[in-house]
């Protein structure tokens, strides 16, 4: 380069650089000047020798991310002097124990985190982009800061990739569309997700995202015209009231209208609300509520409300802190629009987030960050799922709508729609999620599969007694209840296997077989296992029995058939035989509420496989068809044919639960059915379905319908029943 290229070069870093301190949201203290200053200087001899793919300075890009952290989110300096610095360990010489001496700890261990996140292998594979979004999360316990720095680096990055080649900018891209838009949606950070969603669909579907941006550009006049007619309409009775305000029309973005084109497979002119009127107010605190409603009456006055299409976010604010009344109207012209009526201050917080929202509590405004940061640990608590069906739930959880419920003493509760009695207990706390018996909605007992709407009062029974089963994961929907049945469920599981152990430690010495890692290890495989706890785990419910212990035995002392047999079962020892989990095998179909096996066959057009979620639908000439539930028929399946739809999931037929009918006949005492039913609940792995009790002249009968895994377990429940005072029989019918 030219002594007068660097020269230029030069005075536009120093001019970026004090734009960055013009920009800052935050009012910076000279120690704060001193801080960016000193970041900004290492940040400079840093990168001083490298260039980015476009050929200019790399120092660009770590300022402009500092610009988008300190004007676009409006974090602190501590924030903007990471962003400067934040790719200085890892790109050069200097090593995170200079930046904590020279910057002190905080700043160190943002930088370090986001360094780490940079060290992730990004690749192809969805599994392994999942994996590394799990993480990326992780890294959140360092400090939230480093998520959100790490979404203005890549939304700078979005910003500035036209040079690079074309399979990279698409795999940027599609990261960008399955983890970080996401991630900014959920902090608050509306207008850098609407950014990042739409440099997205830029690069994965240039074509539409061109043709879309085109129209509205052309309709970008008219649109103006209409809100001008639409202010005109209103301004004479704003005025009147003497309120100040300012009206703008902000068209949806392209990636919204895209999307709401494919969901309701339209064209891009018949997609009605392309944009939405937003009326900004200035006000005091105190008469701040009091104003919107005003102004709410003032649009309804002239233009006809949509009934249904109220979002009151003021009294009850979303959990990302965003404020505002939405109201759908009918406009000039016969059209529908959405009005958005908020104050400044609610403007400010639906473009910045928690920065803003902490601004004006006057308080630090880390704690909310902190209050996000909790949310989102619950979330991170059980990292056994497999990663891509933690980001799917994950991602369920950030970008579902809200709704609000009430505890019995009136506290006032955020739910994700679609929540039920199960989700509202695990959110309380977990001692009661995982104690729930029972819940009263509106005072009324209802099923724990329940779904809540706004405004219910909900109230949980619990009992000491009462412990998770498999069925509870068919009324959770919440990321934080499924985990912590799932982690409860595990735990169950793991001490049947410890129980389980025992037994067949004491079952081999009866064979006379040593009880030892080799048949631990032959076992497994003769069953066909994976690990060995999926041994213990069904010797303990009872599925591996005595006569399959005994026909293993029996190969085993065929030793020639068992050294052949061995040959054709390699490998000799399963890879995962030690891991510390049981395996599901999902080989069986079960339909309906009541788990039945019926035939079916699987659907072509979607070929689901064990472990899929599925639903199963009742076709005219070929019986009951399966699909994927994410299967490009259902849709239309499911809202044209709904009374033919019927559930269905793979389980696991080793854990098979069955259904059987226990008749008892006595002599009717006192507390009798308290025994039998105390009896049953006491047993390992038996739930009551149904109970009859009849009492005629002091003789009683009783039928109960109880679900057990196998027949040992019902027999050995039988023979404990015989055994409670007043039972004269126990027969199964």
């Amino acid at each position: 380069m030219t002594d007068a290229a660097i020269e230029k070069e030069n005075k536009e870093i120093a001019q970026q650089y004090k734009e960055l301190l013009r920009i800052s949201y935050q009012t910076l203290t000279d120690e704060d000047k001193k801080l960016i200053r000193q970041a900004f200087d290492v940040a400079v001899d840093a990168h001083k020798d490298q260039r980015r793919k476009s050929g200019e300075a790399y120092i660009f890009h770590p300022i402009a991310v500092a610009k988008i952290v300190a004007s676009e989110i409006g974090l602190d300096a501590t924030s903007i002097a990471a962003a400067l610095l934040h790719d200085v360990v890892e790109d050069t010489a200097y090593t995170l124990e200079d930046i904590e001496e020279k910057f002190g700890k905080t700043v160190a261990r943002i930088v370090d985190g986001l360094t780490k996140i940079s060290h992730l292998k990004h690749d192809k594979d969805v599994s392994l982009q999942a994996e590394n979004f799990r993480k990326m999360l992780l890294t959140l316990n360092d400090d939230v800061r480093v998520i959100i720095i790490k979404i203005a680096d890549r939304l700078h990055n979005m910003q500035t990739m036209d040079s690079m080649r074309t399979d990279k900018q698409e795999k940027i891209a599609s990261e960008t569309l399955y983890i970080y838009a996401p991630l900014a949606h959920r902090i608050g950070l509306y207008n850098i997700k609407t950014e990042l969603e739409d440099l997205g669909l830029k690069y994965t579907e240039p074509d539409v995202y061109n043709e879309i941006l085109q129209k509205i550009r052309e309709s970008k006049e008219e649109q103006d015209k209409y809100i001008e007619e639409f202010t005109h309409t209103i301004q004479e009775s704003l005025d009147k009231e003497s309120i100040e305000y300012t009206i703008k029309g902000r068209p949806k973005s392209i990636y919204s209208i895209r999307r709401k084109m494919k969901n309701q497979n339209v064209s891009f002119d018949e997609v009605y609300d392309k944009f939405a009127v937003r009326i900004i107010y200035k006000t005091n605190p105190a008469n701040e509520k009091f104003l919107a409603w005003k102004i709410y009456s003032i649009v309804t006055d002239h233009f006809r409300p949509n009934p249904t299409r109220l979002r009151d976010w003021i009294s009850s604010p979303k959990s990302t802190g965003y404020e505002a009344l939405h109201i759908t109207v009918m406009g000039p012209k016969g059209r529908w629009v959405e009005v958005q009526i908020r104050s400044e201050r609610m403007n400010e917080i639906a473009e910045k987030g928690y920065a803003a929202h902490y601004k004006y509590k006057q308080g630090n405004q880390e704690d909310g960050l902190e209050e996000w940061v909790n949310k989102l640990q619950e979330a991170l608590e059980n990292s056994e799922v497999n990663a891509v069906d933690f980001v799917e739930q994950f991602k369920l959880n950030l970008y579902s709508k809200e709704i609000f419920v009430f505890t019995p003493q009136g506290d006032l509760k955020s739910l994700p729609k679609g929540a039920t009695p199960m989700d509202f207990a695990f959110s309380i706390h977990t001692e009661i999620g995982l104690r729930t018996r029972g819940a009263r909605v509106n005072g009324k007992l209802v099923p724990l599969s329940t779904e809540l709407n706004s405004g219910d009062q909900v109230e949980i029974i619990t009992s000491e007694k009462a412990k998770p089963n498999s069925n509870w994961l068919d009324y959770a929907t919440t990321a934080r209840a499924r985990a912590k049945i799932k982690s409860s469920l595990k735990e169950e599981k793991k001490n049947i296997a410890e129980e389980g152990k025992a037994i067949l430690a004491r079952k081999l010495r009866a064979q006379k077989i040593p009880f030892n890692e080799k048949t631990v290890n032959e076992l497994v495989i003769y069953f066909k296992l994976k690990t060995s706890l999926d041994l213990f785990y069904r010797v303990g419910v009872g599925t591996i029995d005595n006569q399959k212990l005994k026909d293993y035995a029996a190969s085993r002392s065929n030793a020639l058939v068992s050294f052949f047999k061995n040959k054709i079962r390699k490998p000799n020892q399963p890879q995962d035989i030690d891991k510390d989990e049981i395996t599901a095998q999902y080989d069986q179909l079960v339909f309906g509420k009541d788990e039945e096996v019926l035939d079916y066959k699987l659907a072509n057009c979607c070929n689901p496989i064990p472990g899929d979620n599925v639903f199963g639908f009742v076709t005219v000439s070929e019986g009951i068809k399966v699909h994927k539930k994410d299967c490009p028929n259902a849709i239309q399946l499911q809202s044209n044919f709904a009374y033919r739809i019927i559930q269905a999931k793979w389980k696991d037929s080793t854990q098979e639960e069955f259904k059987a009918v226990i008749k008892l006949t006595g002599i009717d005492n006192l507390g009798l059915v308290n025994d039998v039913t105390k009896e049953i609940s006491n047993n390992m792995n038996v739930n009551i379905r149904n109970i009859n009790f009849d009492s005629t002249d002091g003789v009683f009968t009783g039928r109960i319908t109880v679900i057990v895994k196998n027949n040992s377990i019902l027999k050995k429940l039988m023979d404990h029943l015989k055994k409670i005072n007043g039972i004269d029989k126990v027969s199964r019918e």
